[in-house]
């Protein structure tokens, strides 16, 4: 079984009675610049506040600015390096590289560009369960994954 609109697929997750699995990673969805593994969140294996997942920014690649409305986010980067512009107007930036923790307070609207033009930049996601469904392009008037 799957979720056809985020490309979710149910039957990835092996339940162990009380230690639930995704082998692989499960499929893959894009949004906004960015691949994302199927991870681990509500709709798929029941979390009551935490989302997990891998994601990719292809070389030369950005995730355009966006906002996670009333959230926040913590990314590891596992490959890659990678520049954020933040705050308002984006602004501000900050360089990161494989090794480094990320904390992104609720709220603060952020870009992010993989620095190689032949390295994929990979990293992991940790936030709010329901972190999709208040997710919105910095400066549109959506708030759905796109």
């Amino acid at each position: 079984m799957s979720d056809a609109k985020d490309n979710i697929e149910l039957s990835a997750v092996e339940d162990h009675d009380g230690i639930l699995t995704i082998r692989g990673g499960g499929a893959r969805r894009d949004w906004n610049g960015i691949h994302y593994k199927q991870g681990m969140s509500r709709k798929n294996v029941g979390t009551q506040s935490l989302s997990a997942n891998i994601a990719t920014i292809p070389p030369g690649g950005v995730a355009y600015a966006h906002i996670h409305v009333g959230f926040e986010v913590i990314l590891y980067i596992i490959e890659g390096k990678v520049r954020h512009e933040f705050g308002p107007g984006l602004k501000q930036t900050v360089e990161n590289e494989a090794g480094d923790f990320i904390y992104i307070k609720p709220d603060v609207p952020h870009e992010v560009f993989n620095m190689s033009e032949t390295e994929p930049v990979v990293f992991s996601i940790h936030s709010h369960a329901r972190s999709a469904r208040h997710t919105q392009l910095y400066g549109a008037g959506t708030s759905s994954w796109q």
